[in-house]
């Protein structure tokens, strides 16, 4: 039989949460593998999913330390161990940056690599542009997925928290069963990210991209595939890899994802 290297965890392995307050006083969830003298990867994951979902039942974590770095989890505000609060005004853009980057200064981490799916990616995007000097590199996966929220039917899927009416718009129905198979989701928390996703410009905008090196990576099956290529194009050091046989929902858990970001972080993109 095998020994299993200790250094390296299980694939579903997780510590208990270490808390950081964010500047509004909620409770953030991190999460930390490693040596700490490896460079840092900050992993964040997307909508109605949580750290475990997106980055340690796929392996990433896995894979990220295998491959000699430090890896830091975080439960975005609204998702896995962090605080829920149900007020959209909780959720703009801005606050989820600011959360990211109070993470950052309380791990005393000046610059970290960035890895992101869907609305990880799409805050990947905005700590990039806003706090450049924060981010080296990053891969921002399943991007652009910040206008996507505003195709919910909320008042369908408040109606079906609230009083258990069935959804009748398919895409509203997707988001639903997402935030559903993840346990520990509190919907109307959910419910009221997708609203302060609407406060504001959700979108990423092409013409003022990040100017640091940048992965992208779509599922060939996904229906933002070409949004992607293009903002992958806009991007003075933008690269783009897409991911076999994967739509927006499962691509987290694509190998040809996980190689393509260890080897554009290992070999300096």
């Amino acid at each position: 039989m095998a020994v299993m290297d200790a250094a390296i965890p299980a694939l579903t392995a997780m510590p208990s949460p270490k808390y950081v307050m964010s500047a509004e006083g909620r409770r953030i969830a991190t999460y930390l593998w490693g040596d700490e003298d490896a460079p840092t990867v900050l992993c964040v994951h997307g909508f109605a999913s949580s750290y475990r979902d997106n980055w340690v039942n796929t392996g990433w974590v896995r894979d990220l330390t295998r491959a000699g770095f430090r890896v830091l989890g975080v439960d975005q505000l609204g998702h896995g161990a962090s605080d829920k609060p149900h007020e959209a005004s909780e959720y703009g853009m801005d606050a989820l940056v600011g959360d990211l980057c109070t993470v950052l200064d309380t791990y005393l981490l000046d610059t970290v690599h960035y890895v992101g799916y869907s609305l990880g990616a799409r805050v990947g995007w905005q700590v990039a542009v806003q706090a450049a000097d924060r981010v080296d590199r990053a891969v921002l996966g399943g991007i652009p997925d910040g206008r996507s929220l505003a195709r919910m039917q909320i008042e369908q899927a408040r109606a079906y928290a609230e009083h258990g009416t069935p959804v009748q718009d398919r895409v509203t129905l997707n988001y639903v069963t997402l935030a559903e198979r993840v346990g520990g989701n509190d919907l109307l928390a959910l419910l009221a990210l997708a609203e302060g996703m609407r406060l504001g410009d959700a979108d990423p905008d092409p013409t003022h991209p990040p100017l640091q090196p940048i992965l992208f990576a779509t599922g060939s099956e996904d229906a933002i595939l070409q949004q992607s290529r293009a903002l992958a194009d806009a991007t003075p050091a933008g690269s783009f890899v897409e991911l076999p046989n994967r739509h927006h929902f499962n691509a987290p858990g694509s190998r040809v994802f996980r190689q393509a970001a260890v080897e554009f972080f290992t070999s300096g993109g």
